[in-house]
């Protein structure tokens, strides 16, 4: 038990689905928690238009207007939230404290939520059309071009992995990759080779994704990176697969990461090997990184967490 009194029984780092469901559960069992919005409120969903697999949306949803109802229902159970980033904390004791720019908590334990970013190929038009024709994750947005034809950027198993899976809605997947050779393992490579939709547009670089907000993507500007020769390339889309980095810079040296940089977490649980600290979400999920997961994560973070501070006398 602390020998002093926390400010927070528990801190939520991070405001997409897994944070805001483990505020939900946390609120509910009256844990009255604290959640730092950090710098994406709402995580990747606010840049997700139509989302049609999280469960209760008979029609579909947009995704920020996901993340509003989810961020509704926190705050009616009493989650309290501030629009901060946290910028440092210090694990070394408990209460551990919890510091912003511009202020500072204790809190008994800490539910990290902060999510996973997809890497970009850092065009204007790409960022400007995602969620627009641009998408970075596959079986999200993959049943919205039936019948069309996409092209998949990267040349690793996150790129492989796109285009095959994409196969199943698009006529036609272009593969376009800088170099002739690929980083993925040969047992991707092969199952991709191997698909009859699937097509290569290798040696080439995009420089610009043409399209607009209100009609999508229509074509893709290449540049061929041997003779520096530009083209125009039709496509009904574009998929980003050059990989996703968790937001885990903040850990570093402190939580037990893989060697990518995703909080490992004690198997069949949300905890960390640290006492009091749990994780969720696609910050510890290299392998599905969606809602449903991350929101089922934050159940789980929020049900351990009860559970260990009832344990530790901290909670009725």
């Amino acid at each position: 038990m602390s020998s002093t009194k926390a400010d927070r029984l528990v801190t939520i780092l991070g405001s997409g689905p897994a944070g805001l469901t483990a505020a939900i559960y946390a609120a509910r069992a009256n844990l009255n928690p604290l959640v730092f919005e950090g710098g994406q409120p709402g995580g990747q969903l606010t840049i997700t238009t139509d989302v049609e697999n999280f469960p209760g949306f008979e029609k579909g949803i947009m995704g920020p207007d996901l993340m509003d109802t989810m961020h509704a229902q926190a705050e009616r159970f009493g989650t309290e939230f501030i629009m901060d980033e946290v910028v440092e904390i210090d694990f070394s004791s408990t209460p551990f404290t919890v510091k912003t720019r511009d202020m500072s908590i204790t809190t008994e334990a800490l539910i990290i939520s902060t999510g996973a970013s997809a890497k970009m190929l850092g065009l204007p038009s790409e960022k400007e059309l995602m969620g627009y024709g641009v998408s970075a994750c596959a079986t999200c947005d993959g049943f919205f071009y039936r019948g069309k034809e996409v092209a998949v950027v990267g040349g690793g198993d996150t790129a492989m992995e796109e285009a095959t899976y994409l196969t199943n809605h698009a006529t036609k997947v272009t593969m376009i990759h800088r170099r002739q050779e690929f980083r993925a393992s040969k047992t991707m490579i092969e199952r991709a080779k191997a698909n009859p939709k699937i097509a290569w547009k290798l040696g080439y670089v995009i420089e610009e994704v043409l399209g607009a907000r209100d009609k999508g993507v229509h074509a893709l500007k290449l540049k061929n990176v041997a003779t520096g020769k530009i083209e125009e390339f039709n496509v009904d889309g574009l998929f980003i697969g050059i990989g996703h980095h968790p937001n885990t810079s903040l850990f570093e040296g402190k939580l037990p990461m893989d060697e990518t940089g995703y909080l490992k977490v004690i198997p069949g649980s949300s905890r960390t090997t640290v006492p009091g600290v749990y994780a969720a979400g696609d910050v510890c999920d290299p392998v599905y990184r969606q809602a449903t997961t991350a929101a089922g994560m934050g159940c789980m973070a929020a049900i351990d967490c009860e559970r260990d501070l009832a344990n530790r006398g901290l909670h009725v």
